[in-house]
């Protein structure tokens, strides 16, 4: 099969990506205006007939003080990865980017590795040898995502840092998933453990109710994030930034992003922010207030959330970055017990590959990276 590459419109970017049944938010047209400090280019792959069969979208951060840039991929590109011959998808890509001025190329290929379901996640918090996820046995395991690995590897692609739990702007390597496909809603609700069931009612004889935000309330939005970075440590990101992406998302696809509110006695005590692409949709920022934690205002939330992407006919709930940590001791290990509580699945992805266009700008970058 020879394929050809080329710069696409964004028009034919979004065109594509509207006939999948989904794709990573990272890899839609108007990602790029989100992260507006990155010059940004959507590619094609065409068949012989041409056909369109993938897209991405290229980021491009250029090095300080030359005109070289490292090129990334983020959660892409969005082509058939489990295709034999992987080299005729991802050579033209290397040689365009190169005359591009790319030093080197960072991509997420968006293939799940293993998955582990809620139990054997138990099983392995409740047995003190276990230390990590990975030393759990997984449930389900796709071998074709190690075929992918070989292939990378032997075409020169190195396996890039472990991105932890998805803080930052490096993609979670790993993640937590409520599927819904051919399931009741009755049945998601079974499948949360008794804490959550509890607690989601808890929530509603408390009086809490969940609303809708517009773009006028991502200020009110902005005030619980902060709050919450103080209290969980991590540096928030200004508020432009989520008028920015609510903007050039829902101008996109109207649909796109959503903000929602849990109240209690009127007022807001926990915010998220949600995103949707076709059948995926994810919990991508949470927020909550230090008081009223009793009233269990995230559990009412996610719940809601939860029925609202059931309704709109999603396959997948997607509740984002996870740390493999199941020490109970380890500063991110609520997380993950936060959101297996929902009976979902914890997924292990390739992580991010780098592939050095230049060995001697790509090892400068590296050291960069490494004293910030």
């Amino acid at each position: 099969m020879s394929l050809t590459l080329r710069t696409i419109s964004r028009e034919q970017h979004l065109a594509y990506i509207q006939s999948l049944p989904a794709a990573s938010h990272m890899q839609v047209p108007a990602w790029a205006d989100v992260k507006a400090e990155w010059r940004s280019e959507s590619l094609g792959w065409f068949d012989k007939t041409g056909q369109l069969v993938g897209v991405g979208l290229v980021l491009y951060r250029q090095l300080p003080k030359i005109k070289r840039y490292l090129a990334y991929l983020p959660e892409g590109p969005v082509i058939n990865w489990y295709a034999p011959n992987l080299n005729d998808w991802l050579e033209p890509m290397l040689a365009h980017l190169k005359q591009q001025g790319a030093f080197s190329v960072k991509m997420g290929p968006p293939v799940v590795i293993r998955r582990w379901d809620a139990a054997a996640i138990k099983a392995g918090i409740q047995d003190p040898d276990v230390k990590r996820l990975r030393d759990v046995e997984a449930t389900h395991i796709e071998p074709r995502a190690f075929e992918v690995a070989d292939r990378l590897r032997k075409m020169g692609w190195q396996q890039g840092e472990d991105g932890g739990a998805g803080f930052g702007d490096v993609q979670p390597r790993y993640i937590f998933q409520v599927p819904l496909a051919n399931r009741s809603l009755e049945d998601v609700h079974k499948g949360f453990n008794q804490l959550w069931r509890r607690n989601i009612k808890k929530a509603e004889k408390a009086g809490v109710e969940v609303v809708q935000g517009s773009y006028a309330e991502l200020a009110e939005w902005q005030r619980l994030y902060e709050i919450t970075a103080e209290r969980d440590h991590f540096r928030p990101r200004p508020l432009g930034y989520f008028q920015r992406m609510w903007t050039a998302l829902n101008n996109e696809d109207p649909n796109r992003m959503r903000l929602y509110f849990a109240r209690h006695e009127g007022e807001n005590v926990a915010a998220a922010t949600m995103l949707i692409v076709g059948g995926h949709v994810w919990y991508s920022y949470g927020a909550s207030a230090n008081h009223k934690r009793e009233v269990r205002p995230s559990n009412a939330m996610q719940w809601r959330m939860l029925r609202d992407a059931y309704a709109m006919g999603a396959t997948v709930y997607d509740l984002r970055g996870i740390s493999d940590s199941l020490d109970e001791t380890d500063h991110l290990f609520g997380l993950i017990q936060f959101k297996v509580g929902t009976g979902g699945q914890a997924a292990e992805y390739l992580g991010e590959w780098d592939f050095p266009l230049n060995k001697l700008l790509h090892k400068a970058l590296d050291i960069y990276m490494s004293r910030r």
